[in-house]
Order: C-alpha cells, then sequence, then structure tokens
C-alpha cells in the first residue's frame, strides 16, 4: 500500500504566534520577521523566521510544530537555526586523510595506509624457489611490497618537471648551460633517468634535488662570471682655468696663483 502524502495542514500553518513565541523565548531580539511555512510531514511541520544573529547573514530561525491526530492545537517540537539561500556555511566535512594535501606533511605525522593507490602497483612477492628469488631481486631491483605504477610515475615526472627544479624555473631561464651538461648532474635509474638526474653541487640551489636535464642554474660546472677589470682608465688631469684658488690668507693681501695659461709676474 502506497504511502499517503501530507497536502497540507491548516492548523499547523496556523500556529505563527506559538511558532514566535517559542523562537523569541530561545533566540530573543535575534528572531526577524515570518519567512513561511513548510510541511514536513503528517501532523509536522515548520514555521522559518529571518535571523537578525550577527554574522548569521541568510540564516533562519526555524521552528517546528506537530499535533497529535485529529488535535486541534499545535505543540512545538524543537528551535533551530538553519542556513537559507545564500547563507555562509561551513565547507562539506572531509576524512582528514582526504582533506591532506602535498606539503601538509609534518616532521612526526604518518600518512594512512591506502590499500588501492593508482600510484602503486604489485611488487614482486617472495616465492618459495630461492633461487628464483635471488634472480628476481637482483635483477629487478625489487623486494618491495608495491612499486610505481606508469600513472604514479607520470604524475610525479610532471610535478618535478614543472616545478622549480625545471626547465620554467627563474634559474634555468637565466642559465648559459643545461643540467644534462654540468659536470655535476648526476643520472638516475629506472624509467625517468632520460628525464631526470641529481644535482650534486652544493653552491647550486637545487643541491641534492632532482632537476630536469633542460633545468639549470649559474653554478653550472662550465659557467664562468666575467673577470672584474683591475686597470686604472688612463686620462689627462682636469684643469678649471676659469677659477683662482686662495692658498694662504694673512693681514696682508692674499697671494693668488695664475692660471696656468699665464706668466707668473716678476
Amino acid at each position: 500500500m502506497a504511502a499517503r502524502t501530507a497536502v497540507g495542514d491548516p492548523v499547523l500553518e496556523a500556529a505563527v504566534d506559538i511558532a514566535q513565541r517559542a523562537a523569541n523565548d530561545v533566540a530573543g531580539s535575534a528572531v526577524g520577521e515570518h519567512l513561511g511555512f513548510r510541511l514536513e510531514g503528517d501532523r509536522l511541520g515548520a514555521h522559518l523566521f529571518e535571523s537578525l544573529t550577527p554574522g548569521y547573514r541568510g540564516w533562519q530561525w526555524a521552528v517546528t510544530v506537530a499535533r497529535p491526530p485529529r488535535s486541534r492545537h499545535a505543540t512545538v517540537c524543537e528551535v533551530e537555526m538553519i542556513p537559507g539561500e545564500g547563507a555562509l556555511v561551513a565547507p562539506s566535512w572531509l576524512p582528514w586523510a582526504e582533506r591532506l594535501r602535498p606539503g601538509d606533511l609534518g616532521a612526526q605525522d604518518a600518512l594512512p595506509y591506502q590499500s588501492e593507490d593508482i600510484r602503486l602497483d604489485q611488487g614482486y612477492e617472495q616465492t618459495d624457489d630461492a633461487e628464483a628469488d635471488r634472480l628476481a631481486i637482483w635483477e629487478l631491483g625489487l623486494g618491495r611490497a608495491r612499486v610505481l605504477s606508469a600513472e604514479g610515475r607520470a604524475q610525479a615526472f610532471t610535478r618535478w618537471y614543472d616545478g622549480e627544479h625545471g626547465p620554467n624555473a627563474q634559474s634555468a631561464r637565466h642559465a648559459k648551460g643545461q643540467c644534462s651538461t654540468c659536470g655535476f648532474f648526476m643520472k638516475i635509474a629506472g624509467a625517468g633517468r632520460v628525464i631526470f638526474g641529481v644535482c650534486g653541487n652544493e653552491w647550486s640551489p637545487s643541491d641534492g634535488s632532482i632537476v630536469s636535464v633542460d633545468h639549470g642554474c649559474g653554478a653550472h660546472s662550465e659557467t664562468d662570471a666575467p673577470a672584474a677589470g683591475g686597470e686604472w682608465i688612463q686620462s689627462q688631469p682636469v684643469i678649471d682655468e676659469r677659477d683662482l684658488e686662495i692658498v694662504q690668507v694673512h693681514d696682508t693681501p692674499a697671494r693668488v696663483v695664475p692660471r696656468m695659461d699665464e706668466p707668473a709676474a716678476p
């Protein structure tokens, strides 16, 4: 048998004054004008009032009212504040593991285990054949439960290449040589060896970091700063012939030094 849908309840809808008094008892002057009524179910509805509480613009006071079967009197069930259209609300809750972003992990933090991670593939697992295990570990370099998947490698390579140690970094744009031609560039093994390496120059801002082959900086092994000039510029002395220089001052008139282009007085 299909459930009967409530189409209206005049008793509850008319209980505006009862709902108003209940809201005032809870929020006092923070209750504004009546905004309307909505039917929640059989003999159950809510009157909505504007909220005047500072900082809660767009919120509403909701007073839930109900009545027993065949009763002509409404009863208040609860009073609460709910968000209305345009109200400022907190973002949807996410578990801690889903809220974390790269860079959030502290020195003493630990990430939760993810059994299904698209960045990882199943690694080599030990068998009962000792020789097969030895050969697989030696040739494949594994022995780990999981290894990077193709998706995981693609994400890491893209992040490194687009970051501060890729070709678009400011130091790379001003560098005169690329890391691929630098003596401090150490190649890595694996799928990324044709794109990345490790910087081994303590004077470089990328020391100890993964760098792309087309990255660069001013500490390139073959880069040299221009030498500063150490010789004096040879020029003729400057002689001002339009002025007189007073070289001695006494009670007697000052002796005047003649200009260099005039002979001395006898």
